[in-house]
């Protein structure tokens, strides 16, 4: 293990949010403290090496590794910092690996705090991967916390990504930007989830190309706007082949909150099978009135109700 410096107890707690880190993680690890490599673990399967440049790191995972993960969180609570990290991700042929990402922003200061993390995947042949990625944001400064991820997908032949992408908390602004190519027999899964509260702004944006035949995608985003909080999901399939497509965006719209959903499907091919679904609308009054025979207040029946949504 390479440590660099302590982590603090504001550190300690974003660690908890985005990545459920109660102590050091077993496995190979990368703990990105206010810019700087904090701690890192290797593991005689998973090698994390640091770029020349000093601009991210690159995972590499080799063929075969199986029921191994990997924990790379970003947490910052010094306020003014921005960085933007690039992390590319090697994955072997036939493993079977999981990845725990995101970012913990506490901003107590007045200046704006920006981490962009652009993250690669590089998925080989019958390789099967689980990707987290959580976004959290705390602190009662007056500078924002702003996060603008990037993440793109390669995938070889026959091989399997789950993506697990939160943001309920915290983010004044982000701009998510996923992109994803799918070779033969290749299958993509997303589900995403999503909450804006106060004056907050998300754009989530997903190109998917199926360009194997057999590869298939499904893209579900589930949201809530709260407030005067803005929301624009654009999530769009495209294929080129003999493939199965599938995006649904679902929505919770409250108070003030606006939301532009759009979905797009793409067929290049008489071979290709897309299909999109949206939905809008705000909490039903049965809902909450049920909930409130049950003893719970309004509010609390409206908390009760997103919860359950967003699982």
């Amino acid at each position: 293990m390479l440590q660099i410096k302590e982590i603090d107890e504001i550190q300690k707690r974003l660690l908890m949010e985005v990545a459920d880190l109660h102590k050091v993680p077993e496995g190979a690890f990368n703990i990105r403290a206010n810019g700087e490599s904090a701690m890192r673990n290797t593991t005689a399967n998973i090698d994390i090496v640091s770029k020349e440049n000093g601009s991210g790191i690159d995972i590499k995972i080799k063929p075969g590794t199986k029921n191994e993960s990997v924990h790379i969180p970003v947490v910052m609570s010094q306020s003014g910092l921005k960085e933007v990290v690039y992390n590319d991700f090697y994955i072997g042929e036939d493993s079977d690996v999981i990845i725990v990402a995101g970012c913990g922003i506490d901003n107590c200061g007045t200046q704006d705090s920006e981490h962009d993390g652009i993250h690669r995947f590089y998925v080989g042949k019958g390789a099967r991967v689980k990707y987290v990625e959580k976004h959290y944001g705390s602190g009662d400064g007056t500078g924002k916390r702003l996060l603008n991820p990037g993440t793109e997908v390669y995938m070889e032949e026959n091989s399997t990504m789950e993506m697990e992408m939160v943001q309920i908390k915290g983010v004044d602004s982000t701009k998510r930007d996923t992109k994803a190519e799918l070779k033969e027999g290749a299958r993509l899964v997303v589900h995403e989830r999503l909450m804006t509260h106060g004056t907050q702004d998300a754009y989530s944006i997903y190109n998917v190309s199926l360009n194997g035949d057999g590869s298939s995608a499904d893209v579900v985003s589930r949201s809530v706007a709260r407030d005067q909080s803005f929301q624009k999901l654009d999530l769009c399939v495209t294929g080129n082949a003999a493939c199965s497509g599938h995006t649904e965006c679902d929505s919770i719209i409250m108070d003030q909150g606006r939301i532009l959903a759009v979905p797009s499907l793409e067929a290049n091919s008489t071979e290709a099978a897309l299909v999109h679904e949206a939905a809008i609308g705000k909490i039903a009054g049965e809902q909450i009135t049920k909930l409130m025979t049950l003893g719970l207040t309004e509010a609390e029946a409206e908390e009760q109700i997103i919860n359950g949504f967003l699982k």
